[in-house]
């Protein structure tokens, strides 16, 4: 059964914050309440549904446990219980998994960090690949991506590429492809048709607002110096690279992708911040730690999770065993929520398990 009490708690918070909201709530209170109003909106919703439909249930084994009521509105109240019954389990099993505990950065964007692993140029090239299907994806559900750091292939792809997915919702389906993602193929430069194996690191940081995680300017240790390119190419004769060295943890980024050693300068202190604010939610909550070591990976870049059979068009997620015939639409992106709703969904249903809910 769900806690009535619980349920009870949010919609006065709803009250609440709608109270305050029209007495005149400004600056950065109008702006949390509102999200937060956002937030638990739609819960509400979904209380008060399900609030009706056990009253609509209710009514009519009411009607039914009367001997007075005649054969017509018999058959309308077996009909009631039959379709109230069945949306008082749908809306049930939605509350449910909305009252499961939530991550507290799963609404917000996400750092993802792309890097070649074994394999050489190929490995390099499977990079690549990856980061153009998380491109493909964030377009396809409205996210906005900006590429802050590059290192390229002497082939082509990438050795490293790290960048910015700014929308809703980003981190808590981008989160589940945190881990080795392993390619078996052909390379084009393999004269024998032989399948070779290669390997890529991915890694997502929930994206941190400085309403989040503050840094201290005496922490930083900032140097600048002429951006560096391959062959020459893209080199600039001003220091416009920016380079930021965390001193208590010994955390360095290095961004030079912009003309302007400002644009640079945020970039970077953006992914400092990013990375700085991950490494603290994994040491206050050490909860989470298990659970996303269980989910997708210690983080520790070293758990193969998914395999991407080109020859079989063949995708396999080891986590949960999951295995489509369709690597050509998985790899634009446009199957790829195939893979990450039943992590979703696993991963729900563990949370509920150990819940009791």
């Amino acid at each position: 059964m769900l806690p009535q009490d619980k349920l009870n708690l949010i919609l006065r918070r709803r009250d609440e914050i709608e109270g305050k909201l029209s007495q005149g709530a400004t600056g950065s209170e109008f702006g949390a309440l509102s999200r937060e109003l956002s937030e638990i909106e739609p819960l509400c919703v979904t209380i008060n549904a399900w609030r009706q439909a056990l009253d609509d249930c209710a009514g009519a084994q009411a009607m039914l446990a009367d001997p007075s009521t005649d054969r017509d509105m018999r058959e309308l109240a077996e009909m009631e219980v039959h379709e109230s019954g069945a949306r008082v389990e749908a809306l049930e099993r939605e509350l449910q998994v909305a009252l499961l505990p939530k991550d507290a950065a799963d609404e917000g964007g996400a750092i993802l960090e792309v890097r070649a692993g074994t394999g050489g140029d190929e490995a390099a090239l499977f990079a690549g690949d990856l980061f153009r299907m998380y491109a493909r994806y964030a377009e396809l559900h409205g996210w906005k991506v900006e590429v802050l750091s590059m290192s390229e292939g002497t082939a082509g792809g990438y050795k490293e590429i790290i960048a910015s997915i700014v929308g809703r919702g980003v981190f808590a389906r981008m989160k589940f492809e945190s881990g080795v993602h392993r390619v078996q193929r052909v390379p084009a430069t393999e004269t024998q048709g032989r399948i070779h194996t290669s390997a890529a690191t991915i890694a997502v940081l929930p994206e941190a607002q400085e309403v989040d995680f503050e840094i201290n300017d005496a922490d930083l240790k900032i140097d600048t110096m002429r951006a560096q390119g391959a062959g020459g190419q893209h080199v600039n004769k001003t220091e416009s690279a920016i380079r930021i060295t965390h001193l208590p943890t010994g955390v360095v980024v290095f961004v030079q992708d912009e003309r302007s050693q400002h644009k640079n300068k945020a970039r970077a202190l953006g992914l400092l911040r990013a990375r700085l604010y991950d490494d603290q939610r994994r040491s206050l909550d050490a909860e989470r730690a298990a659970d996303r070591k269980s989910q997708v990976g210690s983080g520790d870049r070293s758990e193969r999770i998914r395999t991407y059979n080109f020859p079989q068009g063949r995708v396999t997620d080891h986590r949960i065993e999951l295995t489509l015939y369709k690597l050509d639409r998985v790899i634009t992106g446009e199957a790829l929520d195939e893979v990450i709703e039943p992590l979703i969904t696993n991963h729900q249903a563990e949370l509920l398990a150990a819940s009791g809910l």
